[in-house]
């Protein structure tokens, strides 16, 4: 008992010390995390003695409140922070606060010196959470009451420089702990209001118990994630959006849940209205908070959503996740795996119920984050939802501002169509002047409309969609087009005979242009236009060729397959002037331009002034016949 009595003078642990020479040394740059551990450590009293009363057992000072308190005074540059938790014994004090060297702090000085790792999560993942006051504080007093009746309060006293002390502390101790920093030098800011202000909000902003800062509450905005759905008004969770997301607006839409089994954890999710990645801005941080019995332990968990759901700002907590547990632990932990798998598939299935329920919210949600969300279409495990998101303009919108998804599509297909196709373009323009689409038109057969390049590995990359294969419409089966077109509208074949002079024509055509093309062939698709360029790869669309090409410039663009249509006028024209004089040269000067009119609907013109002259040459040819006409009458 006589130990109890006085001062007596300990010495850290040698881990201890070589940690403490760390965090005062190397960790500048996240001195604000001790406010953090501090306020953790107090929460966890608290919790602790409310436990105790709820259990009936006997503490001293029953009728405190539960609450945190931080005092700060700058013209002694102090730090104060007091909880009226469970308190500590001399033997927890002793034991918990430096002789005993933890495991932990082993574990800890590892992992600090190992490259890449994120420091400020790492001084609260190994126990050692306390020791981070000395970052800031060049001395440290604990005084402390324990709640055991019978127990004496005690204060402990440092400078973090190898040894402490612990003394009986005088006068009346209330039931609880106090920590007083005496800041140094260059952490002076710390007994500014402004400075630990904000550190409660970027850290310890939901703890479950009042922190009074100068006597003013300093967390006001609540855990309502952890409030039922039906108690949460509109305007709290707007003014919660905007606190946590630093933005002005309301969000677009939120998502508020709670799991029980076989885990218990609370979700809450909000869509903004606006993609700061469309502004040009830099791509966005994963949005979701991660906390653990109310604290924050991760501002970006990336562990948890997609990159695909990036865009998504909110709150995710568990308590069934340890406090301390670290990034790299997160990736492998048992319990935030099905959290993530959960998390996922809901906030999905609410994306398609929202769609049907708010069809004007959600395409102006799909025109902000549409092109985010299309990097899903590789999340095989979710394919089908992520599926029933997309969104396409198609040849059946009544114009470039109608959306349409999947399921429409589906729906409205003709009767025995197979197959979902779609035409990638820069503009709703081009593709109307497409001629590829010229036999799905006739056919009454829908395309959707791609104007986004990622769409040519997104479609492609679904495969399918309720057992439909997807496919680009210039790879399309067309034998398979023509049996989908009604009996009046079968196309009407040429006679064998001039089939066969079309054929030559297809011959001479090919010797005019050479390498330029790789074949002149008769096409079984044109219906209005007289000839287009088709590609030669059926693996891959004419749109991801050209992708191809932008990635690898070197790359000498394949030539492709001019196809010419039988049944139009300007090929019979071409076709008259064959039969006369295969060499004529007028024919050559038409081949030529039909073909950089082919090239220009294409988009792969790559010699403009070889253009212009011979369509110019072409021009004043025309003017001269046209004049001698006029001269004979």
């Amino acid at each position: 008992m006589a130990e109890k009595k006085t001062k007596k003078q300990y010495k850290f642990k040698a881990e201890v010390t070589q940690l403490l020479d760390i965090l005062t040394h190397s960790l500048y740059s996240y001195r604000d995390v001790f406010i953090r551990e501090l306020i953790s450590n107090a929460t966890d009293a608290l919790d602790k003695v409310r436990l105790k009363k709820l259990l009936g057992e006997d503490i001293c000072d029953k009728e405190l409140d539960l609450e945190i308190k931080i005092d700060l005074n700058k013209d002694n540059k102090t730090f104060t922070i007091s909880d009226t938790g469970i308190g500590m014994t001399r033997e927890e004090l002793k034991n918990n606060i430096g002789t005993i060297a933890r495991s932990g702090t082993s574990d800890f000085l590892k992992a600090i010196s190992a490259e890449g790792q994120d420091k400020a999560n790492l001084i609260g993942k190994f126990g050692v959470g306390f020791y981070s006051v000395f970052m800031a504080g060049k001395k440290v007093e604990i005084t402390t009451n324990s709640a055991e009746k019978k127990e004496p309060a005690y204060i402990w006293t440092s400078t973090g420089q190898g040894s402490f002390q612990i003394a009986p502390a005088s006068g009346d101790i209330k039931r609880g702990t106090t920590i007083k920093v005496f800041l140094r030098e260059d952490a002076e800011k710390f007994a500014e209001k402004e400075t630990v202000q904000s550190a409660i909000e970027k850290y310890s902003n939901f703890v479950p118990f009042p922190i009074l800062l100068n006597g003013e509450k300093a967390n006001k905005i609540s855990a309502i994630w952890r409030e039922p759905k039906s108690s949460v008004k509109e305007k709290d969770y707007k003014e919660f959006f905007k606190f946590i997301a630093r933005q002005n607006d309301d969000p677009l839409t939120w998502y508020h849940f709670k799991a029980d089994v076989p885990l218990q954890f609370n979700v809450l999710l909000f869509v903004p209205k606006t993609n700061f990645e469309l502004m040009g801005l830099s791509r966005n941080e994963s949005g979701i908070k991660l906390f653990v019995k109310r604290v924050m332990i991760d501002p970006h968990a990336q562990e948890i959503l997609p990159t695909y759901l990036r865009f998504v700002e909110g709150v995710i907590e568990s308590d069934d996740l340890p406090l301390n547990i670290s990034r790299e632990t997160l990736q492998e932990n048992p319990y935030m795996i099905k959290i993530k798998n959960t998390v996922v598939s809901k906030f999905l299935s609410y994306l398609q119920d929202f769609s049907q329920k708010n069809p004007d919210q959600y395409r102006e949600f799909w025109n902000q984050f549409g092109r985010i969300l299309k990097e899903g279409y590789t999340d095989y495990s979710n394919k089908d939802k992520i599926s029933e998101l997309f969104r396409f303009n198609s040849s059946k919108c009544k114009d470039k501002n109608e959306l349409i998804d999947l399921k429409t599509y589906v729906d409205r297909m003709v009767k025995d169509q197979e197959e979902i196709y779609f035409l990638s373009g820069p503009s709703r323009e081009d593709l109307e002047n497409n001629p590829t689409l010229e036999i799905f038109r006739k056919n009454d057969i829908e395309v959707l409309y791609c104007y986004d390049p990622v769409d040519e590995f997104v479609l492609p990359g679904l495969f399918e969609y309720k057992d439909k294969k997807i496919i680009s419409a210039d790879q399309a089966d067309l034998s398979q087009i023509e049996k989908l077109a009604p009996e009046k509208e079968k196309k009407k074949e040429v006679s064998s005979a001039k089939r066969k002079e079309l054929e030559k024509l297809t011959r001479r055509m090919k010797n005019i242009l050479g390498d330029k093309v790789e074949d002149v062939v008769l096409s079984d698709r044109l219906i209005d236009s007289p000839a287009m360029l088709a590609g030669t790869n059926q693996q891959m669309s004419k749109q991801m060729e050209k992708i191809m090409q932008m990635v690898n410039k070197e790359a000498t663009p394949v030539p492709k397959k001019m196809e010419i249509n039988k049944n139009h006028p300007l090929i019979n024209k071409m076709l008259t002037i064959y039969n006369k004089n295969a060499k004529d040269a007028l024919l050559t000067k038409l081949v030529n331009n039909l073909y950089t009119t082919t090239m220009l609907l294409d988009g792969n013109i790559t010699d403009t002034h070889e253009m212009v002259d011979n369509l110019q040459i072409l021009l004043k040819e025309t003017a001269d016949m046209y004049t001698k006409s006029q001269n004979k009458k």
